[in-house]
């Protein structure tokens, strides 16, 4: 049977069945068929990958069904080489997230089964959201990952996590309903030009048929979603109190994948279907990315807790990809993408880590660590080598994400570069200080029995910092998939790559 995007997306739902199915008093079998179907949709996404042309910058594993022909609704699915990158980070870190977590769902207010129905449900989305290419099934996707985020932080969470999981739903409805409102304007726009459709090769096509002022309303729908979802300053008041109350997988999942579909649409609707819009907004929104670099950098430096620290390293990093995206050159554009899924790595170490951490210790306080690096050194070394790859050390991963998007914002924008690159020496100093305090000095009386990471916890982190390692000195397989693409959208938006220089341009 030929791997199509469509039964890709059906297996995490066909492995939640089979959960649902099952009787809730056999919670290591469902947490290992769990286990089985991400691997099995991590495997059937790689060998779809194999078959992906670098060289073709149109979509790619393209199906579309008819689906409400009344509206011109279509189930339409298609990657490019951004695309297929972020549905591969999305695949991967799904089995891991479920390996670390063996037992984040015990003791949740609905028990193992409902916790893993929603991990798989999860996924589906994630794979979804990234693979649309009719406007509104991405709407649909990007509204329907909200149920299980909403009920995995509010059940399986810890301290204020009803709170924390209302504030992320509230925020990200109303980013929904101004996508929506923009998305019915395009609907209406596009029946007075030929059809009325949801296609995003078509939608793109419309630009030349709105005024400027249609347009800028109509980008702002859609950034203001994106912009929560990122999350770009100052729509970020969210994360921290969601990462601080969500079980550590669950944060890798919210700010490794669903964070990136603020990015991702970013490139794909915004700049695509609105480019003279984007290119009004574009100084505005490179002013936000480079308070979100210094901002969330400040905040991770002054925070006590080592969830909220990571949180606010996030939103640094979100204003570097976000820079990226708008620089409008193809190495930021690159770079931008290749960050989406560096950072989700490195985050997805730095929280599993520090979920461990917080579960032998009993708090999560940075105060409350101390020498662990003598008492559990695995775990130690695990969390410095995800905090170096936090702040772009040489040869991991970050590093070559962020020159990229440095050096590519440099030949457009060279003043917006240097002010982002003192968020390099701000991240030396919220990474190092956590890094001091957490695994360094003497032995924080209460840590003398604390135990080292287990065969289960080293198999499930190997993988990641494998990834940061690899991908630190050798990016070139997925740049190879990302280039095409990114060059594509820098040249739709109606830029040329500036020419180089010599000797200051004489």
């Amino acid at each position: 049977m030929k791997i199509t995007l469509t039964i890709i997306m059906l297996l995490p739902l066909l492995g939640a069945l089979i959960i649902a199915a099952m009787p809730a008093a056999k919670t290591t079998l469902v947490k290992q068929i769990a286990l089985a179907t991400t691997i099995a949709v991590a495997v059937a996404t790689i060998v779809k990958a194999l078959g992906f042309d670098t060289q073709n910058t149109a979509l790619q594993f393209r199906q579309s069904y008819s689906w409400i022909p009344s509206f011109a609704i279509n189930w339409g699915l298609g990657v490019d080489g951004i695309a297929l990158v972020l549905i591969l980070m999305s695949v991967i870190l799904a089995p891991v997230v479920i390996l670390a977590g063996w037992n984040e769902s015990e003791g949740g207010r609905w028990g193992v089964k409902t916790f893993y129905i929603l991990i798989l449900i999860l996924e589906t989305m994630m794979i979804g959201v990234f693979a649309a290419t009719d406007l509104f099934l991405f709407y649909v996707f990007f509204e329907a990952m909200l149920i299980p985020v909403y009920f995995l932080i509010g059940g399986y969470g810890s301290g204020e996590r009803a709170a924390a999981a209302v504030k992320f739903l509230l925020y990200s409805l109303f980013g929904g309903l101004l996508m929506l409102a923009s998305i019915i304007g395009l609907y209406v726009i596009s029946g007075n030009n030929g059809g009325h459709t949801f296609d995003i090769t078509a939608l793109s096509e419309l630009h030349t048929s709105m005024s400027s002022t249609t347009q800028n309303i109509l980008f702002l729908g859609f950034f203001i979603a994106f912009a929560i979802k990122a999350p770009l300053w100052p729509f970020h008041t969210w994360l921290p109190d969601a990462a601080k109350s969500a079980t550590a997988g669950t944060s890798v999942l919210l700010l490794g994948v669903l964070d990136k579909v603020g990015t991702y649409g970013m490139i794909r609707f915004c700049l695509s279907i609105f480019p003279d819009a984007t290119k009004t907004f574009t100084p505005l929104i490179i002013v936000l990315s480079l308070i979100s670099i210094l901002y969330g950098a400040f905040l991770a430096i002054g925070a006590k807790d080592i969830k909220r620290l990571i949180a606010y390293t996030s939103i640094s990093h979100f204003g570097f990809i976000t820079l990226g995206i708008f620089a409008m050159t193809t190495q930021a554009q690159s770079g931008a993408t290749l960050y989406m899924f560096n950072h989700a790595f490195s985050t997805a170490a730095l929280f599993l880590v520090a979920g461990w951490m917080a579960t032998r210790r009993g708090s999560s306080t940075i105060a409350d660590f101390g020498g662990l690096q003598r008492i559990t050194p695995i775990m130690a070394w695990s969390f410095f080598i995800a905090g170096m790859s936090s702040l772009a050390l040489p040869g991991l991963s970050s590093f070559v994400s962020e020159f990229l998007v440095l050096v590519g914002t440099y030949t457009r924008y060279p003043v917006a570069a240097i002010i982002a690159t003192f968020g390099i020496v701000l991240a030396a100093l919220y990474v190092l200080i956590p890094v001091q305090r957490a695994l360094h000095g003497p032995t924080t009386p209460g840590n003398e029995n604390l135990k080292d990471l287990n065969l289960r916890e080293k198999v499930a982190i190997a993988p990641v910092i494998a990834i940061i390692v690899v991908l630190g000195f050798y990016p070139a397989p997925l740049l190879n998939i990302i280039n095409p693409a990114a060059a594509q959208v820098v040249s739709q938006m109606g830029y040329s790559d500036p020419a180089p220089t010599m000797n200051g341009g004489k």
